[in-house]
């Protein structure tokens, strides 16, 4: 047989096939004289090569896992956490190796182990190790927990010197014998199938001090003869057998680097011997079983190999993609190659390491294939610790996707077991696992979309361990089990981590259902519904940035070469009165918002710029002129204004300088300051404003003043005796004839329990919405007073000694103030916060929640980490209508950052989705939902992608897709609800003529101007005939 490949394709690799002495050789310059029925056998051979390759894949094609595609979409199904199910015949276990877990080490005539050595040697609290979860006395408990999960098979490993004490195989030790056909019995009983490990790495001690343990080829034989006996002993009941757990591990830590058991900090060449030692052990033990075995007892065979990922830095750099490709070489090709591949080692190895033991061409041809199956291992063992990984200087990752996807194209689409998945948590955690859940979700979800998605052939899924138990060099700073074990107890029971609940349910359901969301609905908003576009603060102009009609100067620019303006004097322009599109930046949001097609504005207005000096002294009226411009000229495009009077961030806390010397909203004159400049803006601009908010987020002030717990509650009490003030002063003197709302908006994210099967982690959602929504709603939409959950909390933790925070306290009249101070409803919502029960001490806002928030990984994010999670808005819409009830709702921002200027889909599909939300709280649960106002519309230089434009006013394509949302009125069936014949029908003539002022001004005056030249030039003919005609006359009497 020989390979040929194509040339002229990356790394002549396209496309290979082989050549016999029946088919032709593939050459260009001999298929010009071959005859027409040997072409078309040629053509046939190829094409059906071109789709098998499209199919299964050749090997060797990893690196193309690598090359990203041009139009990847981070919103695409295929990307985004799939709800679905596995195969029905999916495989579900969980596994332990013997070391870790069995404990009794000189119990019943077991020998040592070269780990019981190093364990005691090299570990401080060895005599822990001695029992670890002690499975060799409480197999009962290891079945019922496996019982508990539901398991379809149960992984485990044979103590090599639990059977044969010295290692060579005589007569066995009856106890541990019967040790595992109890074991084995105990698993068929359940229904569940043994997958039996030889080998996880506790080579009998006699082995090692005798031979120098895998170094020693002899002890290959010796492993044979011990697998040849559990063949004859456990075959007729185990149908999945594994040779050796890991062996990259066993090579590179146990003879590397030495932080494995026997320990030997050796050469590289001492490295990669053992791991040839350890190929040809596999290889000899895969033929003994397949020859004198698989042909009765039925099983199959395989080798666990694992690994790590690795991304590149540049997925468009061919020399990063290539390192990547070295470094899996290194770790799993090491290994795979030879086994799943064509006999021998990676070329990059072989080129690299000279003295890279070598195979013969009849080793090569015994070693390949010999695996009936791909199993492979994916956990912290294979990336810890991280300085000892072949990086190349690129970016380890966790996606098991990609890896699967990377041994499908290496290694021949082979039918693949994870025989090891899972992660860790730190040794003080007990039950309360809850990363070990998102871990666990984020991995099981990627092996459901490799398979449902890339066609890959994984038959079955070991969640990694059953147990607590010793890890490695580890020891027990850090857990794995799904079942918490105290290692310290008597008893040692076997107690059920969230993890394992977690584990259940996915068996339980064989894979993923959505719980939240619910299918879309086909609806619209009511017709009055406000669909909005939010914007932060307006800076002001002071001055017309296009003054040229109002001012009466003629002006010579440069006329000295100095670039300046030079007033001619003597020379005298006519002039109009000032108009606001003077200024320059109003003809921009107007532009803005005509592309935008909203019905509703959302701004701020600059408190510090309008009262320079924080009261009535001083009133800026330039700065007032342009803000009534802005909100008259936006009513021309029959868009409303929501009008906010003071909107603070953690950058820009927004408030005149003197009051920000005088201590800010520390101060409760500041309070009395804000309705002073309330009412000049209600005077000044109420006329024209129905829609106010008095405060933006001032639940979100603990960023600025958190000095101290007692400093944030008594900034948040003034603010919102501010608040109430304002809206006092708004009730009580213009709504009468404004006809007005007014309102604050707050900071409204949604929290979920991070662990559902916990009761601290729901308490600590629910407090979380307290100490953040209720804290200012509460009063205004309940009882006028802080929450009680946040006060009893806030009191639980002062006799504690773990606070000294105090919430100030509501006079009676402050009560009645406040009570009731708002029209109507404002959110901002932009993400669901997943909330851990977290103890914390000390005198701060965030320390009084004892909160924590986690990060799910599984969630589709955005470039500042916002986790996209549309069901969080209908659930806090329906949280705030059972708890302050049925009143008016605007969302007054809601929005997420995009990198991308050309294509925003994230922003699309963010849209979408949370509208849709929207939409079934409207529609489904009855929210009172009057508008929906999108965040934002410009964004900012150097800060997160939130606009719908660019800082230089570019707009993006989302700015079409929320266009298409506005003139749809929401997701529409067959028909519109909104009947046009009911509505007022807009003038669109009236609109023209008042958008197009300036034009239709010119087009006037151009039109004038023709009219009175054709006038004068008819004028001019007819008086020229008539001089024509006098003169004619004069002729004819001369004549006569």
């Amino acid at each position: 047989m020989k390979t040929v490949c194509t040339a002229g394709t990356p790394a002549n690799e396209w496309i290979f096939f082989s050549i016999s002495a029946r088919n032709l050789t593939f050459n260009t310059g001999a298929i010009n004289g071959i005859m027409c029925g040997q072409r078309l056998e040629s053509f046939v051979a190829f094409w059906t090569l071109v789709f098998i390759r499209i199919v299964t894949g050749f090997a060797g094609e990893g690196r193309s896992v690598w090359k990203k595609d041009p139009h990847f979409s981070p919103v695409s199904e295929r990307q985004v956490f799939l709800y679905d199910t596995f195969p029905k015949e999916f495989l579900w276990g969980i596994g332990t190796g013997a070391f870790q877990v069995e404990g009794s080490w000189r119990k019943d005539g077991k020998g040592s182990s070269i780990w019981d050595r190093f364990v005691h040697s090299e570990f401080r609290d060895a005599d822990s190790t001695d029992t670890s979860s002690d499975s060799y006395t409480l197999l009962d408990k290891d079945l019922s927990a496996l019982d508990f999960l539901g398991v379809t098979f149960y992984q485990f490993s044979i103590s090599w010197s639990r059977l044969f004490p010295t290692g060579v195989v005589a007569a066995p030790n009856e106890k541990g014998l019967q040790y595992y056909n109890t074991l084995i019995d105990s698993l068929l009983y359940r229904n569940m199938d043994p997958v039996v490990t030889l080998y996880h790495w506790d080579l009998p001690l006699m082995l090692q001090e005798k031979y120098g343990g895998w170094k020693n080829e002899s002890v290959i034989d010796i492993f044979n003869d011990y697998a040849t006996f559990c063949f004859q002993t456990f075959g007729d009941r185990v149908k999945y057998w594994i040779t050796i757990h890991n062996p990259y591990l066993v090579a590179w830590h146990g003879y590397g680097t030495g932080i494995h058991a026997p320990g030997e900090r050796g050469e590289i060449t001492t490295v990669y011997s053992v791991g040839h030692n350890l190929i040809k052990a596999h290889a000899k033990v895969w033929h003994n079983y397949k020859k004198q075995f698989q042909p009765y007892q039925k099983g199959m065979m395989s080798i666990v190999l694992g690994s790590h990922w690795i991304e590149p830095n540049k997925s468009e750099d061919a020399l990063d993609i290539s390192k990547c490709q070295q470094s899996m070489d290194r770790v799993l090709g090491w290994f795979a190659k030879p086994i799943h591949g064509d006999g021998d080692y990676p070329e990059e190895l072989k080129n690299e390491f000279s003295f890279l033991p070598r195979f013969t061409e009849d080793e090569k041809n015994y070693i390949k294939g010999t695996a009936d199956f791909f199993a492979f291992s994916f956990g912290p063992n294979n990336f810890k610790p991280p300085n000892t990984l072949p990086k190349m200087g690129q970016n380890l990752s966790l996606n098991l996707r990609e890896v699967l996807n990377w041994i499908k194209l290496e290694y021949n689409s082979p039918r693949i077991l994870i025989a090891e998945n899972g992660w860790f948590t730190d040794s003080h955690v007990k039950t309360d696992d809850t990363t070990a859940i998102y871990m666990m979700k984020n991995f099981i979800n990627k092996v459901l979309q490799a398979i449902k998605y890339d066609n890959i052939d994984v038959f079955g899924y070991t969640a990694w361990s059953l147990l607590d138990g010793f890890e490695w060099q580890h020891a027990y700073n850090i857990r794995r089990g799904l079942f918490y074990v105290d290692f310290k107890s008597e008893k040692k029971e076997r107690i059920p981590k969230s993890s394992a609940l977690y584990y259940k349910q996915i068996i339980r359901e064989n894979g993923f259902f959505p719980r939240q969301s619910t299918p879309s609905l086909q609806a619209q908003f009511s017709c009055d519904f406000s669909w909005g576009i939010t914007e932060s603060v307006l800076k002001a102009e002071s001055v017309a940035s296009s003054p040229q009609f109002c001012d009466s100067n003629l002006y010579l620019w440069n006329i000295t070469g100095d670039g300046l303006l030079h007033k001619v004097k003597g020379v005298k322009l006519k002039t109009r009165p000032a108009q606001c599109t003077d200024f320059v930046s109003i003809k921009k949001q107007l532009d803005l918002l005509e592309k935008m097609k909203v019905t509703h504005y959302r701004f701020a207005l600059d408190w510090s710029l309008i009262l320079p000096n924080g009261d009535l002294s001083v009133v800026n009226r330039q700065v007032l002129r342009y803000y009534r411009c802005v909100i008259s000229e936006v009513l021309k495009l029959n868009v409303q204004s929501m009008v906010t009077l003071y909107y603070p961030t953690h950058a820009y806390l927004g408030l005149p300088g003197p009051l920000l010397q005088t201590g800010g909203w520390l101060n409760q004159s500041t309070a009395y300051a804000f309705q002073d400049y309330a009412a000049l803006c209600f005077r000044e601009l109420g006329d024209l404003v129905k829609l106010w908010i008095t405060i933006n987020e001032p639940n979100r002030l603990s960023d600025v003043y958190n000095r101290s717990s007692n400093d944030t509650y008594q900034a948040a009490h003034n603010l919102l005796i501010a608040h109430a003030m304002a809206w006092r002063i708004y009730d009580e003197q213009y709504r009468s004839f404004q006809y007005g709302k007014v309102s604050l908006s707050l900071h409204s994210d949604w929290a979920e329990p991070a662990n559902p099967y916990f009761e601290s982690h729901s308490k600590a959602a629910n407090r979380f919405l307290q100490f953040e929504i209720g804290w200012f709603a509460d009063p205004i939409f309940k009882t006028g007073d802080y929450p009680a959950t946040m006060r009893e909390y806030i009191g639980f933790k002062n006799r504690r000694g773990l606070s000294y925070s105090s919430l100030p306290s509501f006079t009676s009249e402050e009560k009645q103030l406040v009570k009731g101070a708002a029209d109507f409803y404002a959110l901002n919502h932009f993400t669901t916060r997943f909330v851990i029960h977290e103890p914390q001490n000390g005198s701060q806002y965030e320390f009084d929640r004892d909160i924590q928030f986690l990060q799910d990984i599984t969630c589709l994010s955005s470039p500042s980490r916002l986790a996209v999670v549309p069901w969080g808005m209908r659930k806090v819409l329906g949280w705030i209508k059972k708890t302050y009830g049925d009143i008016d709702i605007y969302i007054t921002a809601n929005g997420i950052d995009d990198q991308s200027l050309d294509n925003d889909e994230l922003r699309n599909y963010y849209l979408g989705k949370y509208v849709q939300e929207v939409l079934k709280a409207y529609y489904i649960d009855k929210v009172k939902i009057k508008g929906y106002y999108a965040f934002k519309l410009t964004e900012e230089k150097s800060k997160p992608r939130f606009g719908f434009f660019t800082s230089d006013s570019k707009g993006k394509p989302s700015i079409k897709f929320y266009n298409n949302l506005i003139s749809n009125n929401g997701f529409p069936a067959d028909y519109s609800v909104c009947d046009p014949s009911n509505q007022e029908k807009q003038c669109s003539f009236c609109l023209f003529v008042s958008q197009k002022k300036p034009l239709i001004f010119f087009a006037c005056c151009l039109f004038s101007t023709l009219i009175l030249l054709l006038t004068i030039i008819v004028f001019h003919k007819r008086k020229r005939r008539k001089r024509f005609k006098a003169k004619s006359s004069q002729c004819i009497c001369v004549s006569f």
